[in-house]
């Protein structure tokens, strides 16, 4: 089979969009164009009727009510609605947000912005295993505190937090617990009403369907969360997120879920094989570190560091080859180390030399195999020519 190059190892930053999902989603661009809001005529029932099933897939797929579905743009805006929207709503009673320091962008920023509104947020640190620690996660909670957000698992590393016992913590405490689970719906099971979350974003584009849609989890008893509407302007998505519904990318995003939820199970114990003998073979090539090996982690992704290589060439000289990344796609217009990796205790240099790869369900045995070849080849040619110092004879 001819191996289409470069080889897709960044399945974290985006998947490729499935061919079921295209085919589902391609007649709400033409034939069946209808606005879900239009209540007169059957273009609008089909489009909404399109809607309440691509809703009840994805309620479906985390366990959730599918009233309890809010449909946004994508897992930023709807970690911007979740904690904004609570903020306002609680503001006049509490104002204290606990988080994690390794959280996603999207999280980290939006908290920042809760500061500069007189807010109080405190990041907690992570061991060098990217887990977080219960004890410390129990002493930063104050009489003030409203909530708790820790992500699922983490978009560089795959490390996977302990959520349940994250959220009994909550619960024990009557604290209101949200979850970024971008990368892990669709990977592992993820079950609110088992793990005990109250809020919990997503987004389509990481589980093989479009960009531009995604969507919050909004608990709705036992506790009934309220959130303030950020964006305003008809009430749709019960008040808290008004605009035209994205009916092609929901009724994709639906689908996706659809196809995830049969496939769960097989795809992880496939992408862990794959991942696991990736990891096997680069390791022989010594001096490489899998970070947080030891940690519970998503089957599908795995974060590498090598000693004595040149990072940035190393991205260059593979990029015809492989398609790759060095931390996560948000922040990789920046030429900053990756504070994931440094709140695990890594050296900038060495987090120049550390690079994610994420499987997917596309990627095949003669793809790793591949990327395996490419890698070992350039980090035997730099470390050689570091030995040998940097004299060439032109």
């Amino acid at each position: 089979m001819n191996l289409k190059l470069p080889v897709y190892l960044d399945n974290n930053a985006t998947t490729p969009m499935d061919p079921m999902v295209l085919e589902e989603m391609l007649p709400y661009f033409s034939d069946k164009f209808g606005n879900a809001a239009s209540r007169t005529h059957s273009y609008g029932w089909e489009a909404e009727e399109a809607v309440d099933m691509a809703r009840e897939n994805i309620a479906s797929l985390i366990g959730a009510h599918p009233q309890e579905i809010v449909f946004t743009s994508g897992a930023t805006e709807a970690v911007n609605l979740a904690i904004k929207g609570l903020w306002e709503n609680n503001r006049e009673e509490k104002g204290h947000i606990i988080t994690v320091i390794t959280e996603h962008k999207a999280v980290l920023d939006t908290c920042k912005h809760i500061e500069n509104l007189g807010g109080s947020v405190t990041y907690l640190p992570v061991e060098s295993n990217g887990l977080i620690d219960l004890k410390a996660l129990q002493q930063a909670i104050t009489p003030d505190t409203f909530l708790i957000a820790v992500m699922y698992a983490n978009n560089e590393t795959g490390v996977v937090q302990p959520i349940k016992e994250i959220s009994d913590i909550a619960k024990a405490n009557s604290i209101l617990f949200l979850t970024d689970a971008t990368q892990a719906v669709g990977k592992i099971p993820v079950n609110v009403q088992a793990d005990g979350i109250d809020l919990l974003t997503f987004s389509a584009h990481k589980l093989y369907g479009p960009k531009g849609v995604g969507a919050l989890y909004v608990r709705k008893k036992n506790p009934a969360v309220m959130l303030t509407a950020q964006i305003d302007g008809g009430g749709h998505e019960r008040n808290m997120r008004s605009g035209t519904l994205n009916v092609p990318g929901i009724v994709a995003f639906g689908k996706a879920c659809e196809i995830c939820a049969q496939k769960i199970a097989s795809e992880g114990e496939r992408l862990s094989a794959l991942r696991d003998s990736f990891e096997k073979q680069l390791l022989e090539l010594h001096h490489i570190d899998i970070n947080a090996g030891n940690a519970p982690r998503l089957p599908h992704a795995t974060n590498i560091s090598f000693h004595d290589i040149d990072g940035e060439k190393m991205i260059f000289e593979a990029a015809s080859d492989i398609a790759f990344s060095r931390s996560s796609a948000c922040t990789s217009a920046t030429l900053e180390p990756s504070y994931v990796l440094k709140a695990m205790g890594l050296s900038n240099e060495l987090i120049h030399n550390t690079f994610r790869f994420s499987f997917g369900r596309f990627s095949t045995e003669q793809q790793v195999d591949h990327a395996v070849k490419v890698i070992s080849k350039i980090v035997k040619e730099h470390r050689s020519e570091r030995n040998h110092g940097h004299h060439k004879v032109v």
